[in-house]
């Protein structure tokens, strides 16, 4: 299924989106990574941006400054897997909806995503200057004495895409389902090929 979503989300626009599905995006979507995640979780501190019905991008970005304001250059995502240990809580915290970046996430994020109805999803990687071509606007930016990558850039885009579903709100997790299926896959290919060439020493 392709399906263009609008920032504020709700459970009722995620409802019937399933892991596989590609979205594109409109409206708000904020950079937060590493350290954003550790300020809110480990140091209890609270973040500047209401996330509540929005979308993250787990990305370190490239701005220039423009005059009073900011142009995107690059904005590719960087490793969701990384921010795993904080996920969970942070969008039981935030109430944010979408989470965007590279590869798969775990379990506790799945069931984040179950109970809080959140979806995660990937953006592919490598299209980083497609992907700035798509942000309409930067509105702002908090914490820039985190450093470019690690501020939270406000960001309204426009069909900002495509994002693979990785994780729905029923809490499937396309990356885990995948490594289960191949997983199986390859023990059967190995049986098979060893039956024929158990000989070799």
């Amino acid at each position: 299924m392709k399906k263009n979503l609008k920032t504020p989300l709700n459970n009722a626009d995620l409802a019937e989106i399933r892991i596989g599905d590609l979205l594109y995006l409109d409206g708000h979507m904020i950079t937060c990574r590493d350290i954003a995640h550790r300020r809110l979780i480990e140091r209890g501190m609270e973040l500047p941006v209401n996330l509540q019905g929005l979308a993250i991008f787990h990305a370190g970005p490239i701005v220039k400054q423009d005059g009073a304001g900011y142009e995107m250059i690059s904005i590719g995502p960087t490793t969701s897997m990384r921010m795993e240990k904080y996920e969970q809580e942070f969008i039981e915290r935030t109430g944010v909806k979408l989470v965007i970046g590279k590869g798969g996430m775990g379990a506790k994020t799945a069931q984040a995503c179950r109970e809080h109805k959140a979806l995660h999803c990937v953006f592919p990687g490598g299209c980083a200057v497609l992907a700035a071509t798509q942000v309409e606007e930067i509105e702002g930016v908090q914490w820039a004495e985190l450093g470019m990558p690690e501020s939270l850039w406000i960001c309204r885009v426009k069909g900002f895409g495509p994002l693979i579903v990785s994780i729905d709100t029923e809490g499937n997790n396309l990356f885990a389902d995948n490594k289960a299926l191949y997983n199986d896959r390859k023990e059967r290919s190995v049986a098979e090929i060893s039956k024929h060439v158990g000989f070799i020493k």
